[in-house]
């Protein structure tokens, strides 16, 4: 009898896909909405809301989130959330670069928004959904729901 070899990096990535789905049954899609809604109107295009731009802000919302609850692990360490945020801090940069050039390439030659305030709108948004997914991640933590 012959039993199947699975590698290391393919039983990861299955217990990660496990994680991330009882993570994500912690989410709101309709508090996501509202808040790509809000971060909309911050930038000053809540008044012609693009399909296109809600999906993507909802994307970037969700992929921080996931990753806010991935690095949520480290409190078990007794790391605080400043020193987790720095330690993810390249995670973080990459979802709000991705974030605010998808805005960039969405405004090309229009000039509708001013850069600096979509920056700053990015960085926002990112964060309060990576606090978020952390919140909820370090929560399941505690209780040993992992």
């Amino acid at each position: 009898m012959m039993s199947n070899v699975t590698s290391f990096t393919e039983k990861k990535r299955e217990k990660q896909l496990t994680y991330e789905r009882k993570l994500l049954r912690n989410l709101s899609i309709d508090e996501l909405k509202k808040s790509v809604t809000q971060h909309l109107k911050m930038i000053g295009t809540g008044s012609f809301i693009h399909e296109g731009v809600e999906e993507a802000c909802m994307d970037v919302g969700i992929e921080a989130f996931l990753n806010g609850g991935e690095y949520s692990r480290f409190v078990l360490y007794g790391e605080t959330m400043e020193m987790i945020k720095n330690r993810c801090g390249d995670d973080r940069a990459h979802l709000i670069e991705t974030l605010y050039n998808f805005w960039l390439y969405w405004d090309y030659g229009q000039k509708l928004i001013q850069e600096e305030q979509v920056y700053s709108a990015c960085e926002y948004f990112v964060d309060e959904w990576w606090q978020r997914g952390f919140q909820k991640g370090e929560r399941r933590y505690k209780l040993r729901l992992h």
